[in-house]
């Protein structure tokens, strides 16, 4: 080879690797919009599938059952005349459906969201746990909480899988009895 073909053979080489090196830098620098994010793969076991040590199941109401819980609690309220809020979260403390009542005072919305987060994250009504700010007065300024009556949970099995906040009435007792109504129309 001549210095002439050597020096073009060269330049075309470098400017190739350069170009390349350009492109993998570019397309490691700004992900596509489209591009799935990454997720966890689990190693199955040869015999077994997964190992059950890794993974949990659990229970979740649907949208049907919640707005079917939730419209229960307000026709029980509305059959004694009271204009409440209703609210229905999952185990997490997510709200899956509110309905406020015809009439319903504007902190009645957030209060029955608070009481719901509070039965499904002690797995008790919120009546029950009243009594307990009496032994542990920091209870009470824990994020989202509400220590007052009208929120019970909704259990699959014992456990938490649910919780049912009403707020409006003149009296925690009269919030919880609704909220209990739309427990029990889930196990018709």
């Amino acid at each position: 080879m001549n210095t002439r073909t050597r020096v073009l053979t060269g330049t075309a080489l470098a400017v190739a690797l350069g170009a390349g090196a350009f492109g993998a830098v570019s397309a490691s620098a700004t992900p596509a919009a489209d591009a799935a994010p990454a997720t966890a793969v689990a190693v199955a076991d040869k015999k077994d599938g997964p190992s059950d040590k890794n993974f949990t199941t659990t229970t979740h109401l649907t949208v049907d059952a919640a707005t079917r819980a939730a419209q229960a609690a307000l026709q029980a309220a509305q059959a004694e005349n009271q204009k409440v809020t209703v609210a229905v979260v999952d185990r997490n403390g997510n709200t899956i459906v509110t309905l406020r009542g015809d009439g319903a005072g504007p902190q009645s919305y957030e209060s029955a969201q608070r009481k719901a987060f509070t039965a499904v994250s002690w797995n008790a009504p919120t009546s029950v746990l009243v009594g307990r700010l009496a032994q542990t007065p920091n209870l009470k300024d824990i994020p989202g909480t509400l220590f007052l009556g009208g929120g019970t949970p909704v259990q699959a099995n014992g456990a938490p899988v649910a919780g049912i906040g009403v707020a409006g009435a003149p009296s925690g007792d009269l919030d919880e009895k609704f909220a209990k109504a739309g427990v029990d129309a889930l196990g018709k």
